[in-house]
């Protein structure tokens, strides 16, 4: 499909501000590349997926979300409404200014944002998968949302919690480094019964469990390293009852992607994974920090047009 009417989403804030600083740069290479376009900047959480919806049904054939991890979630909550898709034959394309760039580092797009526009605007369309994600929300509401790389449960989530609270200013490794190790201290791990595809795995105190639509997280974390967002299943791995001791020593293998050798390790697939809890269990979708378990995954299968 060649992209007749595109729309860019930006956020601003993104990187401690500096996205917004870049924009004059990053709008002039899209310029250079010969792309004619209308953008429109966020103002507020929940925005990018409102501005997304807003050019689609204006019909915008390609989204172009510029920011961090956050607003690509956004943008790609946009293209759902009421559970359909808003435009079937629209696409999307990521440059990742954030402090994260977890999504990116799975689609391969390039860091430098001139790279990154042309590869966009060169590359074929690739249908890939999306994560739908039912959760508790922060007053107990039921909650929905879609991801197209990572959702997470345990560890994660107190962690993305701290990082958003906290200035990013010392980049997406440090922060999120940072973050991991100060909320490890602090971490009791989470009594969870996990079902995947109709199968009780377990149900125990878990450190961690992710649901890998795409491999990074956490600022570079290769959690799960053999994820592909077009295969039609999701690379579940779950640390179990990792000691906080036996964790810290074990983090550089998370982040080299070589922990799922580990013993209390489990690396599986699947399709649809429940997660419910009788501790607070936070969910990490993405870099963002939107609810708490029980929640209820399942994969949409090929259904987004991805330019990368």
């Amino acid at each position: 499909m060649q992209a007749t009417r595109a729309a860019v989403v930006v956020n601003p804030a993104s990187a401690n501000g500096a996205t917004g600083k870049r924009w004059p740069e990053i709008a002039a290479s899209f310029k250079q590349e010969g792309l004619s376009f209308v953008h429109s900047f966020t103002e507020s959480q929940g925005h990018a997926t409102e501005i997304t919806r807003r050019y689609l049904k204006e019909g915008y054939d390609l989204i172009i979300s510029v920011g961090g991890d956050g607003t690509a979630n956004e943008v790609t909550n946009g293209f759902f409404a009421d559970g359909e898709l808003v435009r079937k034959t629209a696409a999307v394309g990521f440059i990742s200014t954030g402090t994260g760039r977890d999504l990116g580092r799975t689609i391969g797009v390039p860091t430098d944002a001139a790279e990154a526009i042309r590869h966009i605007l060169k590359s074929p369309l690739r249908l890939v998968d999306v994560g739908k994600i039912t959760y508790a929300a922060s007053q107990g509401e039921q909650g929905v949302r879609y991801f197209i790389n990572v959702a997470g449960l345990g560890l994660d989530g107190d962690t993305v919690a701290r990082v958003n609270r906290t200035s990013k200013a010392l980049g997406g490794f440090v922060s999120f480094l940072w973050g991991t190790v100060i909320t490890l201290l602090l971490y009791k791990n989470k009594n969870m019964r996990i079902i995947v595809d109709g199968e009780q795995i377990c149900d125990e105190p878990i450190t961690i469990i992710v649901v890998g639509n795409g491999c990074y997280f956490g600022g570079g974390m290769c959690i799960a390293p053999n994820a592909v967002i077009d295969d039609g299943l999701f690379d579940i791995i779950i640390l179990r009852n990792f000691s906080k001791l036996d964790l810290l020593i074990n983090l550089p293998r998370v982040y080299s992607g070589s922990h799922l050798s580990h013993p209390l390790v489990t690396s599986l697939q699947g399709k649809k994974i429940t997660v419910t809890s009788g501790d607070i269990a936070l969910i990490d979708l993405d870099g963002e920090q939107p609810g708490r378990a029980p929640v209820e995954i399942e994969l949409l299968p090929r259904i987004l047009n991805l330019k990368s």
